[in-house]
C-alpha cells in the first residue's frame, strides 16, 4: 500500500523547493498526506485492521511534528502548504 511512483514524483516536483530539492519539509508533509488519505480509505473498508490503524496514527503524528516546524520556521511556506493540500481548515 505505497504510493505509485508517478503520483510520487508528480507530488515532489509539485512541492519542492528547488532544483534536487526531494526531502524538504513540504515534500515530506505532501508525501504523508498522500499516504494517510489512502490508508483512510482502506480503513474505511477493512475496520479491524488495527496494524493499519497503529500506522496511521503514527503518520498523523509525524506530519503534525513537520507542520508544527514549519510553522515555527516560515509561517508563509506554513500557509501555503496546508492551503495546497486542503487540511487545517
Amino acid at each position: 500500500m505505497t504510493i505509485e511512483a508517478g503520483k510520487k514524483q508528480g507530488l515532489i516536483e509539485e512541492y519542492r523547493r528547488g532544483d534536487k530539492d526531494t526531502g524538504s519539509s513540504e515534500v515530506q508533509v505532501a508525501l504523508l498526506t498522500a499516504r494517510i488519505r489512502q490508508l483512510t480509505g482502506h480503513l474505511q473498508t477493512h475496520s479491524k485492521d488495527y496494524a493499519a490503524r497503529r500506522g496511521l496514527l503514527k503518520m498523523v503524528g509525524r506530519r503534525s511534528s513537520l507542520l508544527k516546524f514549519l510553522n515555527t520556521t516560515d509561517r508563509s511556506r506554513y500557509l501555503d502548504v496546508i492551503q495546497k493540500l486542503g487540511i487545517r481548515s
